[in-house]
């Protein structure tokens, strides 16, 4: 293993010119919550007390009945942007208002860039050498705790406890990913799509935005911030009530680099199970109740945020907060855990922020290398195991342990294993494939010559000493995917013939014979697509 990424790395030192961080949010006070919901036993809703923390957030004023508004969100974006730093200094905080375009329907979406450097353009911060962090909140619409609780963090990095850490990290904030959804108060877009697992086929102008978020800011580390649902059924199914104020998840997909992963458990998860267990919060692995008797992890479809910001070899979370379906319910509480958990991430990020930028270009490094004749791992599927998870009785409200089956992602199985090309090509009439892998921030080449390409004869051939090529006329015009990119594996993902989700599955790609697995770099005259 490089010394880069150490088992047990130490961590960098903030600077001492920074504040000290304190938590946002403070532990529990043990009071009887002031609503139940139809979801939840007495005893167990009593388990959920709010928290002795105060936020300047529409929705938890006195007397509300509903979330933060759309023309509320826009007029708080618009007043952290006016915000002036409280004393002049040598690299004063800047925020500035990101326009992503509209949604479908027409509601613009924003977003918040929080630096202290000195000319806050995407393009010098990503030279800059400080590592992004993006938050995103409210992927789907009738999960809102996210979004408040994004709101509160960006009140606290604008003039509150966590701006000391702008001089190691930039900060972007998207609070409403979703507004239409919002709106309707549904977990969908307005035209129905699930928001959260279109970030690689790109149909809408949401998961549009956030890619041009992930392209223009090049993000070191990615928190998407969610809600989950209670299930009535899950004591009955389960043994027990669900007690995580937090579930949580780095990205998990076949080809995510494994330095990626261990950074993320390693240098964010461990610390930040610890922050959470301080403040008061407990917290668990993503999951949902599967087939049967079994409780499943996140997909690792390569198609959700987490897993696609994983492929750009980020440290990519989902943070799920309890009870997405609650309404107004422990609103507070659901506000607050989210508000510790991602201080926490932006705590940890300011000191690894050397250690961000180290493994960065370690890892964009290795699968720029990474072709032509490895073998990959293409729609895998989680392993069968057993895990215990810490429930509540429903009658009592008292903690119970209970061993379930447990579809792990942790650990991929039974996948296809595929030969790794050079690069992929495309038919010259296939510019919406084009335009789409652009928008996911990825390289694309368009020959300026005819070529005669090697190709794999066979997509499907599973060892590399069993492959067979055969020669293909490349007219000019059309174009040439290379793998020798950083984001690499996230074109993999788009173009593979057999991969599940991928562009000729969903016909972006609209006939096999437009695509082909290039077994030797063109040497040819190519000129790169803007």
């Amino acid at each position: 293993m490089p010394p880069l990424v150490p088992s047990r790395p130490a961590q960098a030192a903030v600077p001492a010119s920074a504040p000290a961080v304190a938590p946002v949010a403070s532990a529990p006070v043990v009071v009887a919550p002031a609503a139940v919901s139809p979801l939840e036993t007495p005893a167990v809703a009593a388990r959920f007390p709010d928290p002795a923390v105060t936020f300047s957030l529409p929705s938890l004023q006195d007397g509300r009945t509903d979330f933060t508004t759309a023309a509320e969100l826009d007029a708080k974006l618009r007043a952290l942007a006016a915000t002036q730093p409280a004393a002049p200094s040598e690299n004063p905080t800047s925020i500035t208002l990101v326009p992503l375009g509209n949604s479908q329907d027409s509601t613009p979406l924003q977003a918040l860039l929080f630096t202290r450097h000195p000319s806050p353009s995407a393009a010098v911060i990503v030279r800059g050498g400080r590592p992004t962090v993006l938050l995103v909140g409210q992927q789907h619409g009738d999960e809102p705790a996210g979004a408040e609780a994004l709101l509160a963090v960006a009140d606290e990095l604008a003039t509150g406890s966590l701006q000391g850490l702008l001089d190691r990290i930039n900060v972007v904030i998207l609070p409403r990913a979703n507004p239409d959804g919002a709106g309707r108060n549904q977990a969908v877009t307005t035209l129905g799509t699930d928001l959260d697992t279109d970030h690689l086929l790109l149909t809408t102008p949401e998961a549009k935005a956030l890619a041009k978020l992930a392209r223009d800011y090049r993000p070191l580390v990615v928190v998407d911030a969610h809600e989950y649902p209670l299930d009535a059924s899950f004591a009955t199914r389960f043994g027990g009530a669900q007690r995580a104020d937090l579930q949580l998840q780095y990205a998990a997909t076949a080809r995510l680099p494994e330095f990626i992963s261990k950074a993320s458990e390693e240098w964010f998860r461990q610390p930040m199970l610890a922050a959470l267990k301080e403040a008061g919060y407990t917290s668990e692995w993503v999951h949902r109740p599967g087939e049967g008797q079994r409780l499943a992890m996140g997909s690792p479809r390569p198609d959700s945020a987490r897993n696609v910001n994983g492929l750009r070899n980020a440290v990519s979370f989902v943070v799920e907060s309890r009870g997405g379906n609650l309404g107004r319910v422990h609103l507070k509480r659901r506000v607050a855990s989210q508000v510790a958990v991602i201080s926490d991430v932006l705590r940890t990020s300011a000191q690894r922020a050397d250690d961000l930028v180290k493994l960065r270009k370690y890892v964009d490094a290795s699968v720029r290398a990474d072709l032509c004749n490895s073998q990959m791992l293409i729609d895998p599927r989680p392993s069968a195991t057993e895990h215990t998870l810490s429930l509540l009785d429903p009658a009592t409200g008292a903690d119970k342990s209970v061993t379930v089956n447990w579809d792990s992602s942790l650990v991929l199985r039974d996948g296809k294993q595929r030969s790794r090309p050079c690069g992929y090509w495309l038919a010259a009439d296939q510019s919406d494939a084009v335009g789409r892998l652009r928008a996911l921030g990825l390289r694309v080449e368009q020959l300026s010559e005819a070529f005669d390409m090697q190709a794999d004869a066979n997509s499907g051939t599973p060892v590399a000493g069993e492959r067979e090529f055969i020669e293909f006329a490349a007219p000019a015009g059309s174009y040439y995917v290379p793998l020798s990119q950083p984001w690499g594996n996230l074109v993999v993902a788009a173009l593979e013939a057999d991969a599940a989700q991928g562009f000729l599955a969903a016909k972006v790609v609209t006939a096999p014979n437009k695509l082909r697995k290039v077994a030797v770099i063109p040497k040819v005259r190519r000129t790169l697509v803007p």
